[in-house]
């Protein structure tokens, strides 16, 4: 058995398939990539078990077989190889000889008797969203998602659509990230997506795409198709919290800011905070400015910019980290800050509307 692909193409097949293989298992299969050999095409998948990630390119192949190929050798090998195009030769014995130029290599291939079959996700309808809409509301709310495998549902992001709006929300014990849209014929739908698999689809979807990026779910599990590429992921179990009775709607503070003002300012404090020397930013709103300070065993900082500030003055405690990642995420020139008490939580939007809503637990300050 045999077959010949362009170059380019089968590495950048394996670059994105390599996604879904496991680094390292008791399962020597899991490690590799599954190559099945179709009329005029391979198809290449990677699985792990939680994350597969599948997809199909042209080759000359007039054989049908599958086998397995060590996946960090076979991503290396085809990387390093120079010409256009590269032969693969099986025997029956699951030697591979490739050949590409003058090179030559001879790898031994797995049965894929032992490689798992990816989970079969059947739905009568596909939902599709434009890539870059889809990835940007990824991007401005994953950084909340939670870290810690003890509530295994917060590692994940919420997608809920309801009355045409489609929802992207993530959170943690101490934050929240909420995107919302207006989307029409989205129907209706609410299940938790894995962080990783939603990393690894952003390397997948593109910002200048004109094709939408779908997806469908079988209740258990999801797959997306974007580009040529397909990725499985097993959906997160659990109730996610009801993130809508979190976000306050009453305010005693109201201060709108520059963004880059004061992500310049929150970055000055920065170098100030280490894991070692850990402390709040300082913020005191009032007399039409911002002023932060922050003080540590490094040393101490004092910082103000100018605000528009409506309603009550307020002093609050701010996580450096926290506030910044939020403020990163956002992809507008001024944020409003939304506040009722120096001990409530923080409402961060844009200053019209609510595309994006993030909620951040102060800080008690020590007197």
């Amino acid at each position: 058995m045999q077959f010949t692909c362009n170059r380019n193409e089968i590495c950048n097949a394996i670059s994105h398939v390599m996604k879904g293989v496991s680094v390292k298992s008791t399962i020597p299969a899991l490690e590799g990539i599954c190559l099945q050999m179709e009329e005029n095409a391979i198809v290449l998948t990677g699985y792990d078990l939680e994350i597969g990630v599948r997809t199909r390119i042209a080759a000359e192949c007039h054989d049908n077989f599958t086998c397995v190929l060590g996946a960090r050798l076979l991503n290396e090998m085809t990387r390093r190889m120079t010409g256009e195009t590269i032969t693969f030769e099986i025997d029956e014995n699951l030697n591979v000889r490739m050949s590409s130029n003058d090179t030559r290599c001879a790898i031994s291939a797995m049965s894929a008797d032992e490689f798992p079959a990816l989970p079969v996700v059947e739905s009568t309808t596909k939902t599709g969203i434009q890539q870059p809409l889809l990835r940007s509301m990824i991007q401005q709310s994953s950084f909340a998602a939670s870290v810690k495998e003890d509530k295994p549902i917060l590692t994940g992001l919420l997608f809920e659509s309801e009355d045409s709006t489609f929802y992207v929300v993530a959170m943690d014990r101490y934050r929240l990230a909420m995107r919302q849209e207006l989307v029409d014929a989205l129907g209706t739908f609410r299940f938790v997506v894995p962080k990783k698999a939603l990393s690894e689809l952003i390397g997948m979807m593109k910002d200048d795409a004109e094709t939408p990026c779908e997806f469908s779910t079988n209740g258990k599990h999801i797959v997306f198709s974007v580009n040529g590429f397909e990725l499985f992921a097993r959906l997160l179990e659990g109730q996610f919290h009801n993130f809508r009775s979190s976000i306050p709607t009453d305010e005693k503070t109201t201060v709108t800011l520059n963004t880059k003002d004061i992500i310049a300012c929150a970055e000055r404090c920065a170098l100030f905070i280490n894991d070692k020397n850990k402390a709040p930013m300082r913020c005191v709103f009032g007399d039409g400015a911002m002023e932060i300070s922050c003080k540590t065993a490094v040393g101490e900082i004092h910082d103000k910019i100018p605000a528009d500030i409506s309603g009550e003055p307020v002093t609050i405690g701010f996580s450096n980290k926290y506030l910044l990642e939020a403020l990163r995420a956002c992809e507008c020139d001024k944020v409003t800050l939304h506040m009722s008490g120096s001990n409530k939580v923080i409402k961060i939007t844009p200053p019209e509307g609510e595309s994006f809503v993030y909620l951040i637990m102060p800080i008690q300050l020590k007197n």
